[in-house]
């Protein structure tokens, strides 16, 4: 039985893949993941790859609920971290500003526990004046951040916008849980 349980969000960021290979390095670590995956990030990774790294269903849809407690709610009394990685400006703004309109934003609002983000996006988008208030709202509110890095970006830009190393997010993720 896993130590630890924790949601791990999934949004539609070219990051994506990095997300299973957290997926998989929190397994080593005796914690269980169960996985939310945004639409946008279905077009990148399959399902199955989570199904697969975190031997869990995963959560795509409001709608596709096989019990009488919708999935983000029930998830919520058990997650005791939630980490979304990448996290794109989309989820950011709508995650600061309240919005739950797909099963990954509507946890995020239900789930009382610690938050972990790990944005990842074009170094211009992250230096948008509205996402960077959007994470100073959500500092401010006390949820953790790790990254983004600076380097080359999907399309080819350099600057701060990159995926942080994935040794770095689960280890952030890992002292959460132990406090």
């Amino acid at each position: 039985m896993p130590k630890h349980t924790i949601a791990l969000g999934v949004t539609g960021s070219i990051a994506a893949y990095k997300a299973a290979d957290l997926c998989s390095r929190l397994n080593k670590h005796d914690v269980e993941s169960v996985v939310l995956m945004t639409e946008s990030a279905l077009k990148l990774v399959g399902e199955q790859t989570f199904f697969t790294l975190s031997h869990n269903p995963v959560i795509t849809d409001l709608w596709k609920i096989n019990d009488w407690q919708p999935g983000h709610i029930e998830l919520s009394e058990r997650a005791e971290l939630l980490i979304v990685t990448p996290a794109t400006a989309n989820f950011i703004g709508k995650y600061a500003n309240g919005i739950a309109d797909d099963a990954l934003t509507t946890f995020a609002l239900s789930h009382t526990g610690p938050v972990l983000i790990a944005p990842a996006m074009n170094p211009k988008m992250w230096g948008h004046p509205a996402v960077q208030e959007n994470c100073e709202k959500l500092k401010k509110r006390g949820v953790h951040f790790v990254g983004p890095a600076e380097g080359i970006v999907a399309c080819g830009d350099v600057g701060t916008g990159k995926l942080a190393d994935v040794e770095d997010i689960l280890q952030k993720a890992l002292s959460i849980l132990s406090n």
